[in-house]
């Protein structure tokens, strides 16, 4: 199958659906996350040395660590978002597209799915 006949080919709108709740999903799962203190255990306050992963140090203060339903949420939405991962490239439509040509077709569905409005995040 040529590139030229991939757009002859329709994604079914259950694909694009369950894009656009990975997208959901990973955008809830940053929200979440970015709210929440940065060690998921409790941790004293630390410096990194300077020199040590970049030029300057950094210096974090105590970490109160995450509440088991913090934990629970994050694990909850995590695993969401890789059931819809896996949901999408195991998805049957894929299997209509010739192997070498599955990236192409990949690159293609997610402009498909921007041109929706759904975003360009990918599975």
């Amino acid at each position: 199958m040529s590139h030229h006949s991939y757009q002859k080919l329709r994604e079914p709108g259950d694909l694009l659906q369950l894009q656009q709740d990975l997208n959901t999903a990973r955008a809830e799962v940053s929200a979440l996350v970015s709210g929440l203190p940065y060690s998921v255990e409790p941790m004293e306050a630390w410096q990194r040395p300077e020199g040590y992963w970049l030029g300057t140090a950094r210096s974090y203060t105590d970490s109160p660590g995450w509440s088991e339903q913090e934990q629970k949420e994050v694990a909850t939405l995590r695993e969401r978002e890789r059931d819809l991962a896996a949901a999408i490239v195991t998805h049957a439509f894929w299997s209509e597209v010739a192997g070498p040509e599955r990236p192409d077709a990949r690159s293609q569905f997610k402009h498909a799915l921007a041109a929706a409005g759904g975003g360009e995040q990918e599975a």
